[in-house]
């Protein structure tokens, strides 16, 4: 017989993937509203660029230069982006019972979020042409920025997790987490987000990215994954 903490998690968890999916949805509908309004403004500087060109960004100096409306554009994108860890953490802490259930639950939507983003921007608007092509991942607290590969894998990762974690803990034979594990976390995190974050000054000052840095990206999710190993072999 399934226990009802078997059901329960598993239950909770694909509310959760599908929360994500869904937010994804409406994250690719607002871009899609609010491409063809950047883009106008965009011809303005960089006549040249296509619909498809994402850079170079304006600068701070060109929102201003555009008006007041492109700045409170921007402004308000700022603050939807922080809204939506918001909504995120919400929903997983209505599912969740301590922080490491949070945490797994935040895991899996934000990396179904992610992922179903790119999937339906794929199907609004036949972006991105490929999983090599650039992004603007987030405005916060500075631009990241890479190709759409990078945080796919990074999302793939995180739903992958957070199944895992929930899994085990449903089992009886729950992960354990020392200070080790989540200080290795933190330094991953750390690493994927200055590799996303390398080339910020030259992104924001309206030039074309440079190449993103892969090895170091490679560096965090490889220690990403060890501690997950690690992890997972870990006793009382």
């Amino acid at each position: 017989m399934v226990s009802s903490n078997a059901v329960g998690w598993k239950r909770q968890a694909i509310a959760m993937l599908l929360f994500g999916i869904s937010f994804g949805y409406v994250e690719a509908a607002v871009v899609t509203y609010l491409r063809p309004q950047f883009d106008a403004v965009r011809a303005r500087f960089y006549p040249q660029s296509s619909r498809d060109d994402l850079f170079p960004l304006l600068s701070f100096q060109q929102v201003k230069t555009a008006g007041r409306e492109v700045d409170r554009m921007v402004e308000t994108e700022v603050v939807r982006e922080v809204a939506t860890l918001f909504m995120l953490g919400a929903a997983a802490a209505a599912a969740s019972g301590d922080f490491r259930q949070w945490f797994a639950f935040f895991l899996i939507g934000f990396g179904a979020w992610d992922i179903s983003y790119y999937a339906f921007l794929k199907v609004l608007i036949d972006w991105p042409r490929s999983l090599l092509a650039w992004d603007i991942l987030f405005l916060i607290p500075v631009p990241w920025s890479g190709p759409v590969l990078a945080p796919v894998l990074v999302s793939l990762a995180m739903v992958f997790a957070g199944f895992v974690y929930l899994w085990r803990e449903s089992t009886g034979h729950p992960m354990h987490l020392n200070a080790l594990h989540w200080t290795g976390a933190g330094a991953a995190a750390l690493l994927i987000l200055t590799a996303f974050t390398w080339d910020f000054h030259n992104v924001m000052g309206g030039g074309m990215p440079n190449p993103f840095h892969w090895p170091l990206f490679a560096l965090g999710e490889a220690l990403a994954v060890l501690t997950f190993l690690h992890a997972l072999r870990a006793r009382d």
